[in-house]
């Protein structure tokens, strides 16, 4: 990983980080069903562009149960789910939830495969449970009303990046920028039937539509583009290091932005989530004339 991918993946990470902290400002205004369908819609828009001057097509009458499939597990089911918490948990809160999804897939994987959960993983399962505890269990957000039920959305959410992940892995395969692009239409389709149960509670300023825009276009768009950037010049093993640094920029942007408070719980919480995510996922760096990682592919 040279110095351009190094900025880009930590790029990525800031991003990614901050949709947390755009989620956080404009769910409990505008609620998780309209939020997301403005969000999936602007990044399918932005994306369409992008394909319409790349000449990238999307093969729909191939591939759109797989868009379908695909689209639901990985991004309209866990972007409400994501939204739906947001009106309750801080950014911080969220970005560490969202980092167990490594830890749900190599789980659910295990299941699938029928196979015996290591001592390794072990350990990393309990790990990362001891870590959200102690961060939601010490978090002043841990006594909102309705804490738990979003704590339990958020990490629904993570679990349902990590179906969508085992999902691709057997699936049939299909160009990155039309994954990402044919999701984006199939989830704005898929949002719509949800959007009578959650009508927006607030109306639209500035500071709102602006934090809609950035999801959309800049955490979804945007963020794809140089995922696979990532992925065509690391490859994907190296790109999901993003994973563990999502939670560092997601907590920082909450203090810097939302005046989040930073404790020692957080710290301490997020660190040991991080170390047990890695754990169960065989996260191993390994450092030499040319740094690589070792972790499995999502």
């Amino acid at each position: 990983m040279n110095t351009a991918n190094l900025l880009r993946l930590i790029l990525l990470a800031a991003i990614w980080g901050g949709s947390f902290l755009f989620m956080r400002i404009s769910a409990p205004v505008l609620g998780p069903a309209v939020l997301i369908g403005l969000r999936v819609l602007f990044a399918a828009l932005f994306l369409a562009a992008v394909g319409l001057v790349l000449k990238k097509r999307l093969h729909l009458r191939a591939h759109w149960k797989h868009y379908f499939i695909l689209g639901f597990f990985n991004s309209a089911l866990p972007f409400l789910l994501f939204a739906f918490a947001a009106r309750t948990l801080s950014a911080s809160v969220l970005s560490v939830l969202n980092a167990t999804a490594p830890m749900w897939g190599a789980l659910l994987g295990a299941v699938w495969s029928r196979q015996k959960v290591g001592l390794k993983s072990g350990i990393g399962l309990v790990l990362g449970t001891v870590g959200v505890a102690l961060l939601v269990g010490f978090d002043h957000v841990a006594a909102r009303p309705g804490a738990g039920i979003a704590v339990a959305a958020a990490l629904l959410a993570a679990f349902s990046y990590s179906v969508a992940s085992l999902y691709a892995r057997s699936a049939k395969s299909v160009e990155p920028f039309a994954n990402a692009h044919g999701t984006m239409w199939t989830s704005a389709l898929m949002v719509l039937p949800v959007l009578p149960l959650f009508p927006a509670t607030g109306s639209f300023t500035p500071g709102i539509a602006a934090a809609v825009l950035a999801l959309g276009v800049l955490c979804s768009g945007i963020a794809y583009i140089l995922y696979f950037k990532l992925i065509e010049e690391v490859g994907t093993t190296s790109a999901l290091t993003v994973t563990f640094l999502n939670p560092v920029f997601g907590i920082l942007w909450g203090a810097l932005f939302l005046h989040e408070t930073i404790g020692w719980y957080t710290i301490v919480g997020s660190a040991i989530v991080l170390v047990g995510t890695a754990l169960v996922t065989g996260f191993v760096p390994r450092f030499g004339r040319a740094a690589s990682l070792s972790a499995p592919a999502k």
